[in-house]
């Protein structure tokens, strides 16, 4: 495996950044890749249109875990704005690169990203009903 990839994704691998779950969590959302059995789970606190704690799970490969790891980080203090702008080739360079067959996996983290935040924008703005804790 250490072939394949960067010293940071073996990093974010093996020690995996905001990892576990949020009582106070405003927004959940899940995403998935049906192809290679990988699924993730953001939850996220998001006050005044900036995301202010984050936290996931998942269940995938070490591209997978390393991607989902460093998203947080990425997104973790910005404005929900500034998420929208996150995608697939900003949370690869952050990780200094993945081999093309795991893109799919920093997709799938921005993807999610995204949808949160529209969860979040629907949620506020009455399209859709809040998350009950």
């Amino acid at each position: 495996m250490s072939e394949l990839y960067s010293a940071k994704v073996l990093d974010h691998f093996h020690n995996p950044r905001n990892l576990g779950s949020l009582e106070d969590a405003n927004v959940v959302v899940q995403a998935g890749d049906p192809s290679c059995g990988d699924a993730l789970v953001f939850f996220i606190k998001i006050e005044d249109e900036v995301i202010h704690d984050i936290k996931f799970l998942i269940k995938g490969c070490g591209a997978a875990i390393a991607t989902s790891s460093i998203a947080t980080e990425l997104v973790m203090g910005k404005s929900l704005d500034e998420v929208l702008t996150l995608n697939d080739q900003r949370i690869a360079t952050a990780l200094d690169g993945l081999p093309e067959g795991k893109m799919h996996c920093s997709n799938m983290a921005a993807s999610a990203l995204h949808a949160a935040v529209h969860q979040y924008r629907d949620t506020i703005s009455g399209k859709e009903q809040p998350i009950i804790g």
